[in-house]
């Protein structure tokens, strides 16, 4: 658990949380993070992180795998109706 103290927030002059989701952003950034853990630490929901994201002019990191595991969801899915 991290502990942001007062004086970090009077710095800053932002909540608690905004530092949360400022951390959450530069980790999914910088690659350190995936989108699933940085939206868990920046505790919010996937819309939401992805508005963050795009506040902030990060780009979705979504590869071309990405891309062909989720087509392979998808017609798992669908052949299963």
């Amino acid at each position: 658990m991290l502990t942001i103290t007062d004086d970090i927030l009077n710095a800053t002059k932002m909540s608690a949380t905004q530092i949360q989701e400022e951390l959450a952003v530069f980790l999914y950034a910088k690659n350190k993070l995936s989108f699933g853990k940085a939206r868990k630490l920046a505790g919010v929901n996937v819309l939401r992180f992805q508005e963050l994201l795009f506040n902030h002019d990060v780009p979705m990191n979504y590869s071309i795998a990405d891309l062909e595991d989720d087509i392979k969801a998808i017609r798992t899915y669908d052949s299963s109706k």
